[in-house]
């Protein structure tokens, strides 16, 4: 008798748990029949030069949508190079993210998509072929009609560089997360000003960047390693990055080290209160680059211009403090 109760127990949990693959498998890549919104490129030499700022300035586009590490660095240093994507970003148990080809190449690049398609990525996460993307990554869901005008015109009027980018590969957590967390969700309905704020230095501009554009919010919050739902007051730091192997071994560093954000809260104790001026701010962004293998954007917002790295630490001084020792910024994890 208890034998047989065993194996129905068994064979229920089972059966559950192939329903629950199989609902997995044939809903992870959900797609989304939604309209984007209504903007159309320009070719106006203002326009582009405005998304140029943009795309190698505060947006960091050059930051992700480079070939490899050989562009990765190049492009953080100044130098410009082609945003042909392809570069292999690891997202531990959830599989692997590669970068699109944002040229206007007709065949592997966003010459092969209409701008209602790109728009509609940029505002609601909906990649051109109707999957949602991870918005965190690309948090401009809320920035201004005239700043995705911008960026679109720029990236439209680069060289085609035809390359093409493998699609991104989801182990079985990977394709659990996007389906039982918002995580991949689209944004369905988001408010977006029309006019992006004036480039001063005000803290309506540095909120405007520090959320929609520059994407201080997605790291210099604690998340869950495995959702990135925020576990922690926003901009009080405290997010752990993973080492990244290949480049770390590409930059000569050692490969066990890890990463974890600062707070950016005014609290005395913060690493934000140690800049007391927004020149002293400026200042440092200007230095650009010392941890070699950081994963904040240093190269673009050292290129950022002096009203809005001002505008980020108006902004920055005006959140309520949060007191939270984030630890060291630079550590090792424990051997198990």
């Amino acid at each position: 008798m208890i034998r047989k109760i065993i194996f129905n127990v068994i064979s229920i949990l089972l059966l559950a748990i192939i329903a629950l693959a199989l609902f997995i498998e044939f809903s992870w890549n959900k797609t989304y029949d939604w309209p984007g919104p209504s903007l159309q490129s320009s070719t106006d030499s203002a326009v582009i030069a405005k998304g140029k700022y943009l795309v190698h300035g505060p947006a960091h586009c050059v930051s992700c949508h480079v070939s490899g590490f050989d562009a990765l660095v190049a492009g953080d240093e100044g130098k410009e190079v082609p945003l042909s994507g392809g570069i292999q970003f690891p997202m531990g148990p959830l599989g692997n993210l590669y970068t699109p080809n944002l040229t206007p190449d007709k065949t592997t690049g966003i010459g092969r998509y209409t701008d209602e398609q790109l728009f509609r990525m940029m505002r609601h996460s909906v990649k051109p072929n109707g999957t949602g993307s991870l918005s965190l990554l690309m948090p401009f869901n809320r920035m201004a009609d005239d700043d995705l005008v911008a960026i679109v015109s720029y990236l439209r009027s680069m060289a085609p560089v035809s390359n093409p980018v493998p699609e991104p590969s989801w182990t079985m957590m990977g394709k659990a997360v996007r389906v039982f967390t918002p995580t991949f969700k689209p944004i369905k309905d988001p408010v977006a000003p029309k006019q992006a704020p004036a480039m001063a230095a005000t803290v309506e501009r540095g909120e405007y960047l520090a959320r929609y554009v520059a994407n201080c919010v997605g790291c210099h919050t604690q998340r869950d390693p495995m959702t990135y739902e925020a576990t922690g007051p926003e901009f009080a730091g405290g997010m752990e990055f993973e080492p990244w192997p290949q480049l770390h071994n590409y930059l000569k560093v050692d490969p066990e080290l890890w990463l974890r954000t600062p707070n950016l809260t005014p609290d005395p104790n913060s690493a934000f209160a140690r800049f007391k001026t927004p020149e002293a701010f400026v200042e440092r962004f200007r230095k650009g680059r010392i941890i070699s293998y950081s994963a904040m954007d240093w190269g673009p917002f050292s290129r950022m211009s002096d009203e809005d790295i001002k505008a980020l630490w108006m902004y920055l001084n005006s959140l309520p403090p949060v007191k939270k020792d984030v630890g060291e910024i630079v550590f090792k994890k424990a051997q198990q």
